[in-house]
């Protein structure tokens, strides 16, 4: 498979595994309601990824992000900590346009692959990535998505009518559209949901002949796909002889299935009876729901000035921070097809929390990653704060008008300090909880099983092993180390076994007989 290769790749390929893994610091302060299994997370979305890893990796069900366009205005820069001195001159510098900044393609990608590569571990294995992009990055993100993803694991290009009227000072063509490209984490796993049905869907059918079986619109009897049994005259019940179908089509039953159906009353000839037969297809036995299709237009989804209508109203001072939000009833449409009520829903480009909002409203949970403190404080979770306990707002008449709340809530957490010192030490503040899910993931790849979250030394079992922790005064007086008395009490389990502590007073064969695999903290416990 073509791979595309610019300057800084080889250094960003692995930077996922060089990013150290950070403590989560809820502030009560800025949180809101009810505990409900929403995050909002303030951090580079790099680190706040990897430090969520322990926690949620393999528990997101659908993914939606907007990333920076890179249109060389957007003021975004680069920052991440990797060691190239070609990338180093990047540090702390504005990406400028394509005049100014002959790499700024190349930051663009350097930037994105660890985020993306991230982003799939976070997936549930029928989860999806649904991208936001312009014609600036579509075509280099296709190739590291394919990369990625896998090429057999792309779903399709959505193109969404961004604007509802043309602009006048565009220097060619007014660009009306953005792109939404979606992966699936295994194409084979990921099922998508139908949409509902519309008013406008369902008044195309009607009953002309009063059949007892309800609503029904003709579809065509002929189509283009060859049938060798579609090639027969048809005499009409007014007698009226029709040769055959019309010029390079064919009818798409055969002479005996347009018998079977005309008799049942499934053939529409006309009130006449001289018309070409028409199939009824009877509303009552269609999918009660549509297919989802690649255009999404701007009535049915929304639009930019849409978008900032609704931060008006939610939230007046932020309207001149964001230049091309996202209208809700989009990302209510990525979140219809791609999850299902409960699901978990992921934007670590949150911005003005548009996701958060689409997510409370269709009864999915969420997680937001916000880089910007002052938006993720005062936009972000305040817009959240809003939608959550209601909010007034005032009509273009000046009329007060009241929003009621949707309920629900959210935690908003920091990052702290990394898990690990500069020395390599775990520090003080490292709660049993805090290392278990990190000792828990490191050695299995999956989150500590919430059902075994309760403060106990066995962690959890995953592929037959069950995983120990002795620290922090788990064992009350016995101590963090794995003496002959602590071994006979862990012994329950029968299978394998991985423990982890200061020090351990049992010998080695005493350990293989137990089925044990002792690692000594911090020396043992994986730091990236």
């Amino acid at each position: 498979m073509p791979t595309l290769d610019w300057i800084g790749k080889q250094a960003v390929l692995n930077h996922h595994n060089e990013v150290p893994f950070h403590l989560l610091c809820c502030n009560p302060e800025l949180s809101v309601g009810e505990d409900s299994g929403n995050l909002l997370l303030q951090g580079d979305n790099l680190l706040a990824l990897k430090a969520l890893l322990p926690y949620y990796a393999g528990q997101v069900k659908c993914i939606y992000i907007d990333p920076p366009y890179n249109t060389g205005n957007e003021g975004w820069v680069y920052n991440d900590n990797v060691n190239n001195p070609e990338m180093r001159e990047w540090l702390g510098k504005v990406v400028g346009n394509e005049a100014e900044d002959l790499s700024r393609h190349d930051k663009w990608l350097s930037m994105m692959y660890p985020r993306i590569v991230l982003l799939k571990e976070m997936l549930r294995d029928d989860g999806s990535l649904w991208v936001s992009l312009d014609d600036n990055e579509i075509h280099h993100a296709r190739s590291i998505l394919d990369e990625i993803f896998g090429s057999n694991n792309f779903i399709t290009t959505i193109i969404w009518e961004k604007n509802y009227s043309p602009k006048s000072t565009a220097r060619h063509l007014s660009a009306n559209h953005d792109f939404i490209l979606i992966y699936a984490k295994d194409s084979d796993k990921w099922q998508r949901n139908l949409l509902p049905r519309s008013e406008e869907q369902d008044n195309r059918y009607r009953n002309l002949d009063n059949d007892p079986r309800g609503l029904w619109k003709p579809g065509g009897l002929d189509a283009r796909n060859y049938y060798s049994l579609g090639t027969y005259p048809i005499t009409t019940p007014s007698g009226r002889i029709i040769t055959g179908p019309p010029k390079g089509s064919y009818w798409r039953v055969s002479l005996e299935k347009l018998k079977e159906l005309d008799a049942g009353n499934r053939i529409w000839w006309g009130e006449k009876g001289e018309n070409v037969p028409s199939i009824k297809r009877f509303l009552s036995e269609v999918r009660q729901g549509v297919v989802p299709e690649t255009i999404w237009t701007y009535d049915e989804v929304g639009h930019t000035q849409e978008a900032k209508q609704e931060i008006v109203r939610i939230l007046p001072d932020a309207v001149n921070v964001f230049n091309t939000p996202k209208p809700t009833r989009l990302i209510q449409r990525v979140i219809q097809i791609a999850s299902d009520p409960g699901d978990l829903i992921l934007d670590s480009f949150a911005g003005s929390g548009t996701t958060g909002q689409a997510a409370i409203q269709m009864d999915r949970r969420f997680i937001l990653i916000e880089i910007d403190p002052n938006i993720a404080r005062n936009i972000t979770a305040e817009r959240l704060h809003r939608v959550i306990l209601g909010y007034d707002w005032n009509d273009q008449k000046d009329n007060t008008r009241h929003e009621e709340g949707l309920g629900g809530g959210f935690r908003f957490c920091e990052l702290g300090p990394t898990l690990f010192d500069a020395n390599g030490q775990i520090r003080n503040e490292v709660s049993f909880t805090e290392l278990a899910n990190h000792v828990f993931f490191t050695e299995t790849g999956q989150p500590l099983p919430q059902a075994d979250a309760e403060k106990t030394s066995l962690l959890g079992v995953s592929n037959g092993v069950a995983v120990y922790l002795l620290y922090n005064g788990i064992m009350q007086d016995a101590g963090n180390t794995l003496t002959p008395p602590i071994l006979e009490s862990l012994l329950s389990f029968e299978g394998p076994k991985v423990i982890y502590g200061d020090g351990c007073l049992v010998g080695q064969e005493r350990l293989r007989q137990a089925g044990v695999v002792f690692k000594q903290i911090p020396y043992e416990v994986r730091t990236r």
